[in-house]
Parts: C-alpha cells; structure tokens; sequence
C-alpha cells in the first residue's frame, strides 16, 4: 500500500433553494413570455426568452468584463479576458458570414456598425472607466440586478440617467472628426475580415498569456467544477469558457432572429426617455429623439424594443438562475463611498455608452464580432479608461480587485 495519501476534492456545500423567489421569477418568465408574445409577437417573446438565457448563463458564469479587466491589471491573471476573446471570436465565425449574406430567409442581417471616431473614443473611455467605480458592466450591471444586488440597482438607475443626458448630447459628439461605419467584412471580404479578426482576438490573448507567465511563471487554468458530479450545471458555478461560448450560440440566435446582434444599452436610454416623457420633459423635441427610428421606438411601446425585451428577460434569467443556486441575496447596506461610486460609474457608463454606440456588448462583442471596426476602437479605450477606475476605486472605499 502507498503512503501517499491523496486528499478529496473539496466541493461546495448542499444548495437550498431560494423557494420564493425561484417561484416568482419563474412565473414572471413564463408570464412574460405570454404576454409579449400576444401583445407584439411570437419573435419577440422569443428574444423575451434568449435574454432569460443570456441572464442565467452570465450569472451562474460570473461572466462579467469588469472583473476579469480588473484581474488583468492587478493580479496579472488574464483567464477571463482569454474567455471573452474566444467568445467574440466563435461569434465570429458566424456573425460577419451572416451579416455579409445581408438576408436571411427575409430576415435582414444588420451588423453592430458605427462610426470610428472622437464619440467612440471618448465615450468608450468614460464607459471604461465607469464600470470600474460602477462594480459591473452593461451586462453585469443587469445580471448583478438579477442577483439582488441593491447597489447595482443604484448603478442602473444613474445608468439610466447618464444614457438620457447621452441622447441630448449625441448630436454635438457626431458633428466631431470621425470617419464613417466600417465593415470590415465589407472593405476586405468575409474570408480576410475572418482571418484578421481571429488574428487580432487571438493576439490578445496571447499578450495576456504572456503577461501572465512573466508575471507568475504559469498560465492559470480553468478550475474543476466545484459540485459534485453534474450539479454544477443546475446550481454553478459555470466554466468561464463555457458559459463564453454559450454566449457566443445567444448572440448568434439573436441575430438570426432580430436581425441585429445582443446589446443592451440603448434600452436604458429609451426607459430614460419614457420616464422624462412621462413626467412632462419634452424629449420628443431632442435632436437624437426626432431621427425616425428613434422616434418610432419613443412613440411604441417599450415591450416592442427588441432591446428592451431581452434586457428585462436578462434580469429575471439572472434572478431565477440566483434562486436555484441559493444565492438570491438582497442587501440594502451601502457605505457612502460605495454610494457615490455607483452613482458616478452609472452616470459615466450610461453617458459613454451612448456616445459610443454600446457597450462591452453592443460594441465590443457584437461590434467586433459582426465585423465592425469601431468595436476595436471601444476595446482600447475602453480598456484604457477601465486601468484609469481601477486605481481610482480606493478613493471611493472600494478595493482595487474585488467588487463591492
């Protein structure tokens, strides 16, 4: 007999269900789903559903870019950045081909363009550095809602604010040098914008490997599952490569079927809008509200904003995700510097986000992944801006890696 003794794995704790909230969140769901689906159509409350997916997944994944930026900073750790590049990259593979094809069974295929230029530099960089004294991105802030988070819920509000005063502003910001929308499927073709995009994603990954490696003299790996067993499907937590890749399938669907890629902020501005509308703010006469899209989503109901659809499916995906595993943890306790931090991430993620059409989804993700140009331009400064929040967090009380 060998006296190596080998120790057992040592796995999370016996989930309880969070019974109530699991109940109303699903029934909210399903009722929802109903709902949209009678008042506007079988589609949207298909991307009704896609958004409840997208929740769950973020959530039992932790896969936010806020963090995973921060721990590339701080700790020199750079697994959730390679994550997010192979996401954006499976994406790929599909979304520029499909935007390229232009239809698909009828249905147009838009891609995530926008111009490349001052807006989107300065935009992105506020965003980056908001969603570091925020405590979460576009789609962090939502799934980190779903979860309970009473802070993020003061983020989101102040998103929501930032966003508004973004519409107003807008027009100013596009009068400034920039160059057009470029594609990059269209200037090069889908097989070189292919090879140049994966290249590029590719890069990114290996710099931070390198980093990585200089910094530690090893590449961190995934860890083994925390649950015995499959468990850890129902309860978490998810792989961050797997639940990127998941992600990749859910921008995918939404694609094909909304024909146009995920994002997530243009819904808090049209809420702002609503909201300012309906308390005798004449928004409707704003420059950036009289464009005939933007008027008609003004003029609609909000349940017919694809957007809007699947970011409330979002927040109940994450919140129903929260309860099974047993997470679903209210907390109303917010120290002062925590408090102001939120509120001036949200106002600057929500003002940059407009200014650069998106955020870490709609421009990052989808931008890259649908060939866009300007999703590139989002990346650097938003990255820049984000190293900028990180050291700017112990100002607010707030530690340079974790959130809080």
């Amino acid at each position: 007999m060998s006296d190596i003794s080998v120790s057992a794995p040592k796995y999370l704790p016996a989930v309880t269900v969070d019974r109530w909230p699991l109940v109303i969140a699903a029934a909210v769901l399903l009722a929802g789903f109903l709902f949209i689906t009678n008042a506007v159509d079988l589609r949207q409350g298909g991307l009704f559903l896609i958004g409840g997916a997208l929740g769950a997944t973020l959530y039992h994944g932790s896969f936010g870019f806020t963090g995973g930026w921060r721990r590339m900073v701080v700790e020199k750790r750079g697994r959730a950045m390679r994550a997010q590049m192979l996401m954006i990259g499976v994406a790929a593979l599909a979304m520029i081909p499909l935007v390229a094809a232009g239809t698909i069974g009828g249905q147009a295929m838009v891609g995530a363009m926008a111009p490349v230029g001052v807006s989107v530099l300065l935009g992105a960089a506020l965003f980056g550095l908001g969603m570091q004294l925020g405590g979460g991105c576009g789609s962090g802030t939502l799934f980190t809602v779903g979860g309970g988070s009473a802070r993020m819920l003061v983020t989101l509000a102040f998103f929501i604010i930032g966003a508004l005063i973004g519409t107003a502003h807008l027009p100013f910001w596009l009068e400034q040098p920039s160059l057009p929308a470029i594609s990059l499927g269209a200037e090069l073709g889908v097989g070189f914008a292919l090879a140049a995009t994966i290249a590029a994603l590719a890069l990114v990954a290996l710099v931070t490997a390198l980093i990585e490696r200089r910094a530690h003299g090893n590449i961190e790996r995934e860890p083994a599952p925390a649950r015995q067993g499959w468990s850890w499907i129902l309860y978490g937590p998810w792989p961050l490569v797997g639940a990127g890749l998941l992600l990749a399938l859910f921008n995918i669907a939404t694609l094909l079927l909304a024909g146009h890629p995920w994002s997530i902020t243009y819904g808090f501005g049209l809420w702002g809008a609503k909201i300012a509308q309906g308390v005798g703010i004449d928004v409707a006469s704003w420059e950036f509200w009289t464009w005939p899209a933007q008027a008609q989503a003004l003029n609609s109901s909000v349940l017919a904003d694809t957007v809007s659809v699947m970011d409330f499916g979002l927040v109940l995906g994450a919140a129903l995700a929260a309860a099974i595993a047993g997470k679903f943890a209210p907390r109303a306790k917010l120290p002062l510097g925590s408090l102001l931090a939120a509120i001036v991430g949200g106002l600057l993620m929500g003002y940059g986000a407009r200014l650069s059409f998106g955020c870490n989804i709609g421009a990052l993700f989808s931008g890259i992944a649908t060939g866009s140009l300007h999703g590139w331009l989002w990346f650097a400064a938003a990255f820049a801006g984000s190293f900028a929040g990180v050291w700017l967090r112990p100002v607010f009380g707030l530690d340079g890696l974790t959130r809080k």
